[in-house]
């Protein structure tokens, strides 16, 4: 893949250059002349300067006329993020902040308080505090609502007020917490330190029948997914395990593959389709499996996308896996990241996946093959989570019934 980040750099390096050339000129003297283009290419430079003639124009009228007066840096900079983000929702031009971002969650480590949240307003809602973190020793419980950090409201920005509760291990930081259970106001002062995430859980649901829930694929998710599975297998012979992917947002597409790949022993697990070589491919299940004869549910639901589709898909159309809950998101797009300078970065779709069946599931999701409705929010305790306990029937059930026809 390295070479095929090299290509995809030096032409999007190409093709920013032709468009930023255009507009430093609109701030240069009229007079002051460009240098004659390759004589092969005078057709295309001709077409060019005719698609972006208007360019200097619009430039000279927004310094000289917009409300607040802006630099030529910062309408370059404004002009090159809004012309990755025409491309496609998924696509991006990534500072340095937002890349740094980006590559901690997918490391598997990072400063901070150790805890999973998502958005309630205008406040950050805990879906569990991670074992052994700054979180878990502080008492922080799932369900409690953190309305204030350091003081100031989290607002609008959850995005800004997540990154806030980060920063370098041993550092403090003040959280104003409203409590699930009596709805108490309370004040707690967190030493921050490394976070070691691990991305999988495992629990066991019944004699035989094991959880595994995958929050995320990171890089550290196949080694994850590897040692749980060792553990559970101490216990009793496992029968059926039920893998929760349900609001799984995606992550690393190796992780997703090498997550399938240790279900199965033989068969497609992606295929995707682009315009470069490198995002042309094929993958397959390479020979051997973790878990031969054990029977596999997928618990998923809306907010299950992109890798973790990618897993669904692969064991669905290999008939590895029964399907539960609802239809995935539908997020069917693989996204290159590319270094840049400064630190930059551009996130750039690169590619069209579709399952081993080959149909391609962007704007479609994957259906399950038994709808569960069920709330939005997943519970992160499985013994009291009904979809769980549903989906745990059903491979009871099946497990039964498979063994019934053996005999």
């Amino acid at each position: 893949m390295k070479r095929g980040y090299l290509w995809l750099t030096a032409a999007g390096a190409l093709a920013f250059g032709l468009a930023l050339g255009w507009l430093l000129r609109a701030d240069r003297s009229p007079t002051a002349a460009a240098p004659p283009p390759p004589a092969r290419s005078v057709v295309a430079s001709a077409a060019a300067s005719e698609a972006f003639e208007p360019l200097p124009e619009i430039m000279a009228q927004i310094r000289r006329e917009y409300v607040d007066e802006l630099s030529a840096a910062q309408l370059l900079e404004r002009s090159a993020r809004s012309m990755v983000a025409s491309l496609d929702a998924h696509s991006a031009l990534l500072d340095q902040r937002e890349y740094e971002e980006l590559r901690r969650g997918v490391a598997g480590s990072y400063p901070g308080i150790g805890i999973e949240v998502t958005a309630v307003d205008n406040a950050i809602r805990v879906l569990r505090p991670l074992p052994d973190s700054p979180a878990a020793r502080a008492g922080l419980l799932a369900g409690d609502v953190i309305l204030r950090i350091n003081g100031e409201p989290v607002g609008a920005n959850v995005g800004a007020a997540i990154e806030q509760m980060r920063g370098p291990a041993g550092s403090l930081v003040k959280l104003t917490v409203r409590r699930a259970v009596g709805n108490e106001l309370v004040d707690l002062v967190l030493e921050r330190a490394r976070v070691e995430v691990h991305s999988v859980t495992a629990d066991t649901l019944a004699p035989g029948y094991a959880y595994l829930r995958i929050a995320a694929f990171s890089d550290t998710t196949v080694a994850d997914f590897e040692r749980a599975i060792a553990a559970l297998r101490r216990e009793p012979p496992l029968r059926g395990v039920l893998i929760d992917v349900r609001n799984n947002p995606g992550g690393v597409l190796e992780a997703a593959v090498g997550v399938a790949d240790a279900l199965l022993a033989a068969g497609t697990i992606v295929r995707a389709e682009g315009r470069g070589a490198n995002a042309r491919f094929t993958l397959q299940a390479q020979p051997g499996e973790l878990l031969p004869g054990v029977a596999v549910a997928v618990l998923m639901n809306g907010a299950s996308a992109s890798a973790a589709e990618i897993l669904a898909g692969a064991l669905k159309d290999n008939d590895r896996a029964l399907l539960v809950g609802q239809r995935t998101y539908g997020k069917g797009t693989v996204q290159s990241i590319i270094p840049l300078s400064q630190g930059r970065a551009l996130k750039l779709t690169t590619s069209r996946y579709a399952r081993p069946s080959g149909e391609f599931i962007d704007q479609k999701g994957i259906e399950p093959d038994v709808y569960l409705p069920g709330p939005e929010t997943a519970s992160t305790d499985p013994a009291i989570d009904d979809e769980v306990r549903f989906t745990l029937r059903e491979l009871q059930r099946r497990t039964l019934t498979a063994k019934a026809k053996r005999k």
